[in-house]
């Protein structure tokens, strides 16, 4: 009976003593191997490892990429405005033994780099003006900030066994108390531009109108002087050519009775007309035959 006791003790310790003595390490982790809160190994190997049940026990720490959401801060600029910046870290563990020496835990790494983060972007906001933030249109000007905070934090970071991938700013805004004004201001602005540039389009529009004008009344007096000289000509030549046919006293006679005719034609409308002619008349002597 005791003895199976024993046995079943050992058997317990056994497994007590196995299960202590190895630990898992998955694919996104560092492992660190600590003996008296002294690390003794890292590695980043995935599987299955052996470490001495009791005495060692094992850290663990992220591998992968992480991000973090730095809580929103003012920044104030070149000309002494409050601006209020909110931004973002990628960042990862690249020496597992300097962390846990440094840092000991994600927690306080991020705290750390949310100073250090802070303390990048107040000096580069700095040197520049709030007018120039808010109307930076040039995105190769803004990824040059963003690198330089970057390379900034960066250096900074590596002596905790940090690699500051990125730094990214999610949104500027403008404090409540002056939001307003600035919008304001930017309307008045933006007032202005579209004033001069009606303005500068009216002026335009009237010089071209000017000399449309211009170039118009040109093209309807000299028209009105062709037509003048054409019909000229033509009454002259009608002249010439009535002179010509009508030279004798018979042909004269003749085209005065053509024109007294076309007058009494033009005269004669209705079904029922009287014509009153004098006596002496040329017309009546035409047609009375005389």
């Amino acid at each position: 009976m005791k003895k199976g006791i024993i046995i079943g003790f050992v058997i317990v310790l056994l497994l007590i003593l196995a299960g202590s003595s190895f630990y898992t390490v998955r694919e996104d982790q560092y492992a660190c191997v600590v003996e008296f809160s002294k690390i003794v190994s890292t590695t980043d190997k995935p599987g299955l490892h052996f470490k001495v049940p009791f005495l060692h026990s094992v850290k663990y720490f992220s591998s992968a990429t992480q991000l973090y959401d730095i809580p929103p801060s003012e920044v104030i600029t070149l000309d002494k405005q409050n601006m209020t910046v909110d931004c973002y870290v990628l960042w990862e563990i690249s020496d597992p033994l300097k962390f846990y020496q440094t840092l000991g835990s994600t927690s306080v790494a991020e705290q750390r780099l949310g100073d250090q983060t802070y303390t990048a972007l107040k000096n580069a906001m700095g040197t520049l003006a709030q007018a120039d933030i808010i109307n930076m249109e040039d995105g190769g000007k803004r990824n040059e900030i963003y690198d330089g905070i970057a390379t900034t934090v960066n250096e900074k970071a590596a002596v905790y066994g940090i690699n500051v991938m990125d730094v990214k700013i999610k949104r500027f805004d403008l404090p409540e108390s002056n939001l307003n004004a600035v919008y304001s201001r930017m309307i008045s602005e933006r007032n202005q531009m579209a004033s001069k540039y009606t303005a500068d389009g009216d002026y335009e529009a009237s010089i071209i109108r000017n000399d449309v004008d211009k170039q118009v009344n040109i093209l309807v007096s000299n028209a009105k002087a062709e037509a003048a000289k054409l019909e000229a000509e033509g009454e002259a030549e009608y002249m010439k050519m009535l002179a010509a046919a009508y030279d004798s006293q018979d042909k004269q006679e003749f085209y005065e009775f053509i024109l007294a005719l076309d007058a009494l034609e033009k005269s004669l409308t209705g079904e029922e007309n009287t014509v009153i002619l004098d006596a002496n008349s040329k017309l009546a002597q035409l047609l009375m035959g005389n």
